[in-house]
């Protein structure tokens, strides 16, 4: 399956984007380096990569598994090193499973199979980033 990107320079280091979906995005950078400051950088979007492809598959495996899961958030802070090329260093991913009676194993599972089977976006990043993680379960936020 190949995948297709088209990117349009609207001004100076802003873009738009669209894939095979034909969803258009904005692309920007600071304006000390020629963009706007507009919308979010490439740099960024490779982490919300890593979040959308990492929650798709936990959500639905913890879905299959029925558990009782009410909400759910990732918070994932990177580092970079100094010099250019400013590449990734590490990745920690916290998942944030909101639900009463939610069990560990059933959180541990999936996120497990996301990491090391499911997410080609956290493979492809493991290839050169060190990536950890944690989890918390909390109480149900919804009544």
């Amino acid at each position: 399956m190949s995948k297709e990107v088209y990117l349009k320079q609207i001004q100076g280091a802003t873009f738009a984007v669209k894939g095979n979906t034909g969803h258009w995005i904005t692309i920007d950078n600071t304006v000390e380096s020629g963009g706007s400051a507009g919308a979010p950088s490439s740099k960024e979007l490779v982490l919300y990569a890593l979040a959308g492809c990492t929650s798709t598959d936990v959500v639905e495996i913890l879905r299959k598994k029925r558990a009782p899961m009410t909400d759910y958030e990732v918070h994932i802070k990177a580092s970079e090193r100094e010099e250019h090329p400013r590449i990734f260093t590490t990745v920690h991913i916290e998942y944030i499973i909101y639900g009463n009676g939610v069990k560990k194993e059933d959180v541990e599972r999936a996120i497990e199979l996301s990491i090391t089977k499911y997410c080609s976006v956290s493979a492809i990043l493991g290839a050169s980033v060190t990536i950890t993680h944690s989890y918390r379960i909390e109480p149900s936020r919804k009544s």
